[in-house]
């Protein structure tokens, strides 16, 4: 009988321990809700659940990117939704523009209004935002990444959507400055202060007619205009549309080709050589004054003159030509395929919408399904831990128990000792 070593105590204690450990894993596992708390528990399973966790939150944030180029979409298609009324709206005008049973200045209040369409067509396609970005300009080419993975996303380019694109913008309306003559005769009535229409007779022969619609005077040219009954004349460089004559000043609109510039109002800057919208922003430069190159490429013409704009001169772009039954006859084709144009581009983004909710419906299947593997590799079944949990209880009260019978045996020895 020995009692420096009892291997029965320590052999008691030793399983003691493994119980208490294995009780303590246990109460880990129940209050985590986790069988895999550390490495050690699984090792191999906490590497496969780990990838799993970086798949399933990929798809879910895939799901999130897919919802918000829904949003993106539905902002743009909202966008043309009202292009496509303003354009129904201009057709209108221009079949009723295209009937003789108006008269010319009948043509000039539908051509207001076709105008103001048009500016508002530019308007919406330069403004249409989604987080700051400009959908309807032609500048939108997004790629909307909807997987977890590298490569997995879907590229949209939207087309310019704006007046001139759609063909609808009109000629550049320039501001040009006339001289009046008021001749020999200083008995003869000179032009009176007024803004008048400058109309083509279809003769070859222009008409100056005033507010009143009455032939003020004649040019053959449409630019040298000769007073009714006085030797007075009127002198622009160019052919004009519009006169306007204030205190004996007299101030004419020209007509340019439109080659790029969307409908609105704009303002030469002489300094800057530079024409800017009604923001300050620059849309075309030139060197000269009369060549207007485009700011956005920098070498499309937009449009040109004959002779050199002056500072603060006033540029206008309205929209498509109705003023006379040939032209609103002609618009109407025109209008239409602005219509099928609009039209083709809100079914092309139906369709990606329509695409991505069901992106969103596989990205949330393939979501769900993987969290249940990652939860079968990573959750503990509470049921089977509160089994091992109290197997393991029981075990380490049995090894206290026996523990202390161990720690009795030595005790033997002192009956000898006697």
């Amino acid at each position: 009988m020995i009692i420096n070593h009892n291997i029965s105590a320590l052999n008691t204690y030793r399983q003691l321990s493994i119980n208490n450990s294995a009780t303590a894993k246990n109460l880990e596992k129940l209050s985590s809700g986790l069988r895999i708390n550390r490495a050690g528990d699984d090792a191999a399973g906490l590497a496969i659940s780990e990838k799993m966790r970086g798949q399933i939150r990929g798809l879910n944030m895939a799901t999130k990117n897919a919802q918000d180029g829904i949003s993106l979409i539905q902002t743009a298609e909202g966008a043309l939704n009202e292009t496509h009324a303003i354009l129904q709206r201009m057709r209108e005008l221009a079949v009723q523009s295209a009937n003789d049973t108006n008269t010319e200045v009948d043509r000039q209040e539908l051509q207001k209004e076709i105008d103001q369409l048009s500016q508002e067509l530019s308007r919406i396609g330069a403004t249409t935002e989604f987080n700051t970005k400009k959908l309807l300009d032609g500048s939108f080419t997004g790629i909307f990444h909807i997987g977890a993975n590298e490569g997995q996303n879907l590229s949209l380019q939207i087309n310019d959507m704006r007046g001139f694109n759609l063909g609808v913008a009109g000629k550049v309306k320039v501001e040009v400055a006339g001289t009046i003559d008021d001749g020999t005769d200083t008995s003869d009535p000179d032009f009176a202060d007024g803004t008048y229409t400058v109309v083509d007779d279809g003769s070859g022969n222009y008409n100056l007619v005033d507010s009143n619609g009455n032939v003020v005077a004649t040019s053959t040219d449409g630019k040298s205009f000769k007073l009714s009954g006085a030797d007075d004349t009127l002198d622009f460089t160019d052919v004009v549309t519009k006169v306007t004559i204030s205190s004996g000043q007299a101030t004419g609109i020209t007509e340019a080709t439109n080659s790029g510039l969307q409908a609105g109002s704009y303002t030469y800057d002489d300094a800057a050589k530079a024409l800017k919208d009604a923001n300050g922003k620059i849309v075309a430069t030139t060197t000269d004054g009369m060549e207007f190159k485009s700011a956005e490429d920098g070498t499309t013409v937009v449009f040109s003159v004959k002779t050199a704009l002056t500072d603060k001169a006033s540029v206008e772009v309205g929209g498509i030509d109705i003023s006379s039954q040939s032209a609103a006859n002609a618009a109407i084709t025109t209008i239409n395929n602005a219509i099928e144009k609009v039209s083709a581009e809100r079914a092309k983004l139906g369709a990606y919408q329509n695409r991505l909710e069901h992106t969103i419906n596989n990205l949330g299947t393939s979501a769900e399904n993987l969290t249940a593997a990652e939860s079968r590799i990573r959750d503990v079944d509470m049921a089977k831990e509160m089994m091992e949990f109290t197997k393991n209880s029981i075990l380490a009260q049995a090894a206290t128990a026996m523990l202390a019978q161990a720690n009795q045996v030595p005790q033997g020895v002192l009956q000898l000792l006697r």
